[in-house]
């Protein structure tokens, strides 16, 4: 009888035992009985059925060859927490009291999805968000335009799903902002690299890249060690808080410092080949970092990256794997060295702040029409090696030209160290006042900003006092002349302007 009701059950499921008549339940050998015995259906536990699924689905699909790729134990469990006392349980009830061991090897649970204004969703409230409705669009595609599956999956990892969790028009349209803001990354990496090949990257040393370069791979490499833990103990919206940090440093600070570089110096100039070869290293690091959560998106930006053109490199993302490369770039730069870049951003904030208040006041329009004065206070414990660190990279000799240079870091034309604060309130432009930083590696240090001098390169759009020092080319400054000359032939400045 029992192997009878097995057979019945493994055909057409548990429901056949209420539907069926009670002569089909019954072996055929008991067939005539069956008005001799009386159906049950009383309740022995509601989750026994799905409790006892380690066994009905995991154990038997593997040892059946249906789907050998199942384990037992599972990897994880996963439902809402109100399984603590449901599936869950009777699962390990079942597993324990059977084999002496629970069925799984983690147990991930999450709270309810409502509303973005914390109502539960509803029919008759009309406040139900349909998740392929955020994927497709819905009828009015400006009310409800397609967002795509990644932005659905980036909502996904940006909610602490630990409880319950909102979502709406207005939340999805900020996620899509963020979507945008990736995306926009990727391009700038990607189209940046184009002639840069992996052999490039394998030539170029990252322990002798200029200290901004090398600051950007510490940075990334840290993130993708935060990223890792994050993604290994399922919490995926700490990833997302540091990948939007992240994506905004570059954005506001790294790339934007990097447009010197690889625009206006030379083709094949050291400087230029060593901050793609930082590029380089970031896009090797965020890949693998958002496949998991922008799938789509991601597969694009590898299969037009130079990552993909790699002689036997795979055809997707999901195959290359996690970069392991990252966790040798934790350590290219000193404490000291660290510190130093630290104080140097803060340096840069009230630089910013200085350059704003000459916008608002009309002085200037660009940044580069602009110059940074500095005077170093010191401090107890600031050793006359980190000040004499701060005077070189505010020069205009050989260090001036290092991408490490404040003036580029600062997107000013000049930086200039000045003797005190006297002589510093006395150039500052007006409307503006000197903000004092009080830096680790410097110690206290007061910033002003002026008017730049000089004139403006048409090419660089920097203010120099050396503009026209190549007579051939007199609306170019010092650097970029010799790069016309090399990368262009141009010997001397057409008659009819042209853009170079």
């Amino acid at each position: 009888s029992m192997r009878h009701i097995i057979s019945v059950i493994s055909e057409r499921g548990t429901d056949a035992w209420f539907y069926l008549p009670v002569e089909d339940l019954l072996p055929p050998s008991r067939r005539g009985e069956a008005d001799e015995w009386e159906r049950g259906t009383d309740t022995m536990d509601v989750w026994f059925d799905s409790g006892s699924s380690w066994n009905g689905v995991l154990q038997a699909r593997r040892k059946s060859g249906e789907m050998e790729e199942l384990s037992y134990p599972a990897d994880l469990y996963l439902e809402g927490s109100d399984q603590h006392r449901g599936w869950f349980q009777s699962s390990l009830l079942t597993s324990v009291a059977s084999n002496g061991m629970a069925p799984y090897k983690a147990v991930l649970t999450h709270g309810f999805v409502l509303d973005e204004k914390g109502f539960k969703m509803s029919k008759s409230l009309g406040n139900v968000v349909d998740p392929l409705e955020v994927i497709n669009g819905g009828k009015d595609a400006k009310k409800n335009p397609p967002y795509g599956a990644d932005v659905l999956r980036l909502w996904v990892s940006s909610v602490d799903y630990t409880g319950d969790v909102l979502i709406g028009d207005n939340v999805i349209k900020q996620t899509s902002e963020f979507y945008r803001k990736l995306r926009g990354m990727l391009r700038f990496l990607i189209g940046n690299l184009d002639d840069f090949t992996a052999s490039d990257a394998a030539s170029i040393d990252v322990e002798s890249l200029p200290g901004i370069d090398r600051y950007l791979l510490q940075r990334c490499a840290k993130f993708m060690q935060e990223a890792e833990s994050a993604y290994e103990s399922y919490q995926f919206s700490r990833m997302y808080s540091e990948l939007q940090i992240l994506v905004s440093e570059l954005s506001s600070f790294f790339f934007d410092v990097s447009k010197d570089r690889l625009y206006i110096q030379a083709k094949g100039g050291e400087s230029r080949r060593a901050c793609q070869r930082a590029l380089y290293g970031v896009l090797q690091c965020m890949l693998p970092v958002l496949a998991p959560i922008a799938p789509h998106m991601t597969e694009d930006a590898y299969a037009a990256s130079q990552l993909a053109q790699v002689d036997g490199a795979p055809d997707s993302i999901f195959a290359l794997g996690w970069f392991g490369e990252h966790s040798a770039w934790r350590s290219l730069l000193t404490a000291e060295e660290e510190a130093r870049w630290a104080s140097v951003l803060q340096l840069r904030d009230a630089a910013n702040k200085g350059i704003e208040d000459m916008r608002n006041a009309k002085a200037v329009g660009a940044s580069l029409e602009s110059q940074v004065l500095i005077a170093i206070r010191g401090g107890d414990g600031v050793s006359t090696e980190s000040a004499e660190v701060l005077r070189a990279l505010c020069c205009d000799g050989a260090q001036g030209t290092s991408p490490d240079a404040l003036r580029y870091v600062f997107l000013a034309s000049q930086v200039r160290v000045v003797e005190g604060v006297d002589e510093l309130e006395s150039l500052v432009e007006a409307g503006t006042k000197p903000v004092v930083v009080e830096t680790e590696a410097f110690g206290e240090v007061v910033v002003g900003v002026a008017k730049a001098e000089g004139a403006k390169c048409s090419r660089c759009w920097n203010y120099s006092g050396r503009v026209g020092s190549d007579p051939n080319h007199p609306d170019l400054c010092e650097r970029c002349a010799p790069v016309v000359v090399e990368e262009f032939g141009m010997q001397a400045a057409p008659k009819t302007p042209v853009s170079v």
